[in-house]
């Protein structure tokens, strides 16, 4: 019961400081709103349908007059039981694994890993399974008579409120309805009103695709569940779905499993939902009891108060960050209509509203104490989603909450590091019963049972690196709160990634580096000539360039950590020993950086994975200050990647052009990703963006809307690279505009940026910490008030900001580089006080 007692907690404790706030309860925050995501009709797609959610529940709202769906979610009901995927047999062959792929018999490597790493578990007491699927709770329906023909109809999901809202008219009369997932008080709540007394007449019921039983008594619909099996799993989750309704006046009546109600004034439903879900390895909860009690909690309540509460809650995280780019006629239009206009249009606050929507779904998917975003974050209606919807560790997930530090969502990232915590305990039993090695290793997935094992295929699976990955958010985290008590607490995980690195990397018999074998250069595979010249493709191999990235960062970053917090000095030894064997990053034939540790890059492999440019984002090891030359090579390579793509790739390229400092280029994927996919405006349903702005891989997955967001952020702040570097990569079409709230690391808070004409105008920043702030500006700046500043010189002392040397690379002979078009800076040192702002405006002298 302790995640149970965990939601309510932080539920009932934020209740005391919602009434403290200046809650509009008109859904508009300050003097913004076109916030809103609105329709002329309903949804007819799953992928039309309107987001709502608290981090535990998720509803997908349609909106349809004569019949309202809302599909149901419940972050805990997921296919299968407790399990874990090791296979032991791994082990004994992984040294023949090795000795085929140094001898360059890749494609014979990469057929054994599928054949005994796999498939081939003959000792198992347990079938190996290739993670479990996220699965819907069900829907609820309810069903108006007589409102088959309404007219003036109007929908919209207002993310400065949180609030879903459905408007029409029938006969003369408008009616209303309002949906959100209520934060404080952990149900559903759908509340329906009229213009005229007396006309709520509807029926009520709930369905689902799972193992249930369904009921109809006195106020009350009752749904008990039980999740699905896969792969010779069986389903354990069990669940329960309670949808009480309060009408206002008229008639409420069940039969045949329905709740009717007739000639009401007003009626509002509530939908709690629960879990016999504890924790990875636990689900000994009683679902019934949970899905009672958080209902009776939140119908202590009335309708209005608890609307307020959950208004109060969620501003208190959206509000941290305002953005203007400037509005336009645009804003008239449906939003669907403007994203397929997008390309086109003068709409720069469709950019604005795409990046707040971002940070929507990241508060409404990822709360203390609850589950992950997972692949859709927590909105799924299929019994197999695509790919299961579990945790991809080979980009998605960690994309997820690229947003959280930097858009001052921090708290949010929190569920994100409790599941590394999980994972670190499951991924000790993967390192050493399938490699012989200390520490904790995860593969390129996980899901609800925090599986750590490899899965699916050699091609994607055999990735040994995700514990590196997901290391990197420990430290991420760190670096923008200076929190070293929180350090002190993740210092270990970090220290196990590591210590299953110093275990399984091996030396390459060419150079005599220490490299990870096997693995890959995530999902993407490469054609190589075998000894006898014969041409063949494969995936797996040994020293790939983003395996080297990773290494050389989750080494250096915890060398950083020892010397902060003053332990492990031997060990911080044996590090940089290791490190310094680590393969340095290559520029091939082609000019570009090198994807694999041979010279196998095609310019025209266009894959939407670009995992080689890691160390550009969200890595910070290629520069255009420290590392020109690798700065050149892998911008040489994002250009043959190409820019249309799926559409979390597309968000990924948003993010590296803005650390390539090209606005315009970052502007130009915005635009691809903002492309009307799979709708009834268009013929076109590739990658893109759904008409309910969710993004389309296609399918959905949430990581593209994520990615973007972090990438609008970085357009307009970065300080990854020795400076806080504002306006880095503003593009031309947004001249003029203002952001506030952004964080930047070493405890930073960006009060507010303010340009005009291309140029900045204003800047005041917050010191959380204390310490040297140094800034980087295109326009020479002055300080307006306190504080004092000078001409930066050499490294910035301040420790946040302090790298590791990257490493110089290795030359092709073929390689035509050029010197970055790096756009002239002026950088100034200003020594703050933790707690003060401190003011700046351009300097005219």
């Amino acid at each position: 019961m302790r995640r149970f007692n965990k939601i309510i907690l932080i539920a009932l404790s934020f209740v005391g400081a919602i009434f403290l706030s200046n809650c509009n309860n008109s859904g508009k925050s300050g003097k913004d709103n076109n916030l809103k995501l609105w329709y002329p009709a309903p949804a007819v797609k799953w992928t039309e349908a309107l987001p709502v959610g608290n981090g535990r529940l998720g509803a997908m709202v349609f909106g349809n007059p004569a019949q309202e769906k809302l599909q149901l979610n419940e972050e805990t009901v997921w296919a299968g039981q407790p399990n874990n995927n090791v296979n032991p047999d791994a082990l004994k062959a992984l040294p023949e694994v090795r000795k085929l792929l140094f001898e360059g018999k890749f494609k014979e490597a990469h057929d054994m890993v599928d054949r005994k790493i796999f498939l081939d578990s003959k000792i198992l007491d347990h079938k190996l399974n290739h993670g479990m699927s996220y699965q819907p709770v069900g829907n609820l329906n309810i069903a108006f008579p007589g409102h088959e023909n309404a007219e003036a109809y109007y929908r919209e999901l207002d993310i400065s409120s949180a609030i879903a809202t459905t408007r029409y008219t029938v006969d003369g009369v408008e009616y209303t309805r309002e949906t959100f997932a209520a934060f404080t008080g952990q149900v559903v709540a759908v509340r329906l009103t009229a213009s005229k007394k007396g006309q709520i007449n509807f029926s009520a019921w709930l369905d689902t695709p799972q193992k249930a039983e369904t009921v109809a008594q006195n106020d009350e619909l009752i749904l008990n569940g039980i999740s699905g099996d896969q792969e010779g799993l069986e389903g354990k989750v069990k669940f329960t779905a309670l949808v009480k309704i309060i009408p206002e006046n008229g008639q409420l009546k069940a039969e045949d499993g329905k709740l009717s109600l007739t000639g009401a004034d007003a009626a509002t439903l509530y939908v709690s939902m629960a879990s016999n879900f504890v924790n990875y390895h636990d689900i000994s909860g009683n679902n019934a009891e949970r899905a009672e009690k958080y209902l009776q909690t939140a119908l202590q309540k009335s309708y209005n108060e608890l609307r307020s509460e959950h208004v109060a809650y969620y501003r208190n995280y959206f509000d941290r960050v305002q953005l203007d780019l400037g509005v336009t006629d645009s804003v008239k239009k449906p939003t669907d209509v403007r994203i397929l206009e997008f390309a086109k249009a003068n709409d720069p606050q469709l950019a604005a509203l795409y990046f707040q929507f971002g940070r929507y779904l990241l508060i409404s998917s990822s709360q203390p104490g609850c589950q992950p975003a997972n692949l859709q974050g927590i909105w799924n209606d299929l019994m197999e989603a695509p790919w299961d919807s579990k945790y991809t560790t080979n980009i998605n997930a960690e994309m997820n909450y690229w947003p959280a530090e930097l858009t001052n969502l921090a708290e949010l990232h929190q569920p994100f590091i409790e599941m590394i915590k999980d994972v670190s305990v499951t991924g000790a039993e993967t390192a050493s019963k399938m490699y012989g090695s200390r520490g904790w290793v995860l593969h390129h997935n996980t899901d609800i049972w925090r599986l750590t094992g490899p899965i699916d295929f050699a091609g994607p699976g055999m990735w040994p690196t995700g514990e590196a990955w997901v290391s990197q958010h420990l430290w991420e985290r760190y670096l923008y709160s200076g929190d070293k008590k929180y350090l002190a607490e993740v210092y270990p995980l970090m220290k196990g990634a590591a210590q299953f690195l110093l275990d399984f990397l091996v030396e390459e018999p060419e150079h005599h580096w220490l490299v990870v074998a096997p693995s890959n250069s995530p999902e993407n595979g490469f054609t190589y000539k075998d000894k006898d010249g014969t041409e063949k493709s494969a995936t797996n191999t040994y020293g790939t360039t983003m395996d080297n990235q990773l290494a050389f960062e989750l080494f250096s970053n915890l060398i950083s950590a020892t010397e902060a917090l003053g332990i492990d000095a031997a060990f911080a030894d044996t590090l940089r020993q290791t490190r310094d064997k680590l393969p340095p990053m290559q520029i091939g034939q082609h000019s570009q950086l090198q994807e694999w540790l041979f010279d196998w890059d095609n310019p025209k492999d266009q894959h939407r994975h670009v995992s080689h440019l890691y160390g550009v984002y969200p890595s910070w090891q290629i520069s255009p200050y420290r590392t020109p030359e690798l700065f050149d090579a892998a911008r040489t390579s994002l250009i043959y990647r190409g820019d249309a793509s799926t559409g979390w790739s597309m968000g990924w390229k948003v993010c590296l052009w803005a650390r390539f400092l090209d606005g315009n280029h970052a502007y130009k994927l915005i635009t691809d990703q903002l492309k009307l996919s799979d709708s009834k405006h268009t013929k076109y349903s590739g990658g893109g963006t759904y008409a309910n702005m969710f993004d389309a891989h296609p399918p959905f997955q949430i990581d593209g809307n994520f990615g973007c967001t972090a990438g609008i952020a970085e357009m307009l702040m970065q300080s990854h690279d020795g400076a806080v570097h504002i306006l880095p990569a503003l593009p031309d079409v947004w001249s003029k505009g203002k952001i506030s709230g952004l964080r930047a690391r070493g405890g930073f808070v960006i009060n507010s940026i303010e340009w005009d004409n291309g140029k900045l105008k204003s800047l005041k920043i917050t010191s959380t910490l204390g310490g040297n702030l140094r800034l980087r500006t295109a326009q020479p700046l002055t300080v307006a008030g306190a504080g004092t500043m000078q001409p930066a010189e050499g490294n910035n002392p301040n420790p946040f900001f302090q790298k590791a040397d990257t490493p110089k690379p290795i030359i092709s002979e073929n390689a035509r580089l050029n010197p970055p078009a790096v756009p002239q800076t002026h950088e100034y040192d200003i020594a703050t006080e933790a707690g003060k702002e401190y003011s700046f405006t351009l300097d005219i002298k």
